[in-house]
């Protein structure tokens, strides 16, 4: 049975990350996917189009998903198509992470409505296409899902994402020591033995 493992990274990462996980599944072919687009119709097309190539030649795939990467992933209608994820600080909410940032950057619905698109002071651009297109498209995923989550996670809630977690009775792992993104040895070390033991 040939298994593929595809990685889709998050913001600012890349599909060489994915040679990290080769030694953790040493029998499958590790895939890492460097995708062109940044909005979750776009990059959802992109990621069902490779995953429909792989599902061709592979009898099994398997999904890491890293932070946006796994938003982007649950946007792109692959939940029939792959038959296990591990999810990394994957952003489970993204109408409330938006908010969160309208917020923080002192922006109405209104405002955002009428000017279209948004720059911030932290760096993040506003778009309500985007905030649209979201509300519009409520995640339906349905794979069975392994999440690994940082205490310290700046971006999404302990709260949130157990709430995600029970919706979609998945599996969560919290390290209480872990941030957003897993880089320390130690993170990788607790990342490498969560997808060993599951």
């Amino acid at each position: 049975m040939k298994t593929a493992v595809i990685y889709i990274h998050g913001k600012g990462g890349s599909a060489a990350e994915s040679e990290h996980y080769k030694h953790l599944f040493p029998n499958c072919d590790i895939l890492g996917l460097d995708y062109k687009t940044f909005s979750p119709w776009e990059t959802g097309r992109e990621i069902h189009e490779e995953i429909k190539r792989l599902k061709k030649v592979y009898d099994s795939i398997i999904l890491i998903a890293n932070s946006i990467g796994g938003f982007f992933s649950m946007n792109s209608e692959i939940a029939d198509m792959v038959q296990k994820a591990y999810f990394i600080s994957p952003i489970v909410d993204m109408e409330l992470l938006i908010c969160n940032m309208m917020k923080r950057a002192n922006v109405s619905e209104s405002e955002l409505r009428q000017k279209g698109e948004i720059s911030t002071a932290f760096g993040e651009d506003l778009s309500w296409e985007y905030l649209c297109y979201i509300r519009e498209h409520p995640i339906k995923w349905g794979v069975p899902t392994h999440i690994l989550y940082g205490r310290n996670d700046e971006l999404t809630s302990y709260e949130t994402i157990r709430k995600f977690a029970d919706c979609n009775n998945a599996s969560l792992t919290v390290m209480e020591t872990g941030e957003h993104w897993f880089h320390t040895p130690e993170q990788m070390d607790f990342l490498d033995k969560w997808i060993i033991g599951h």
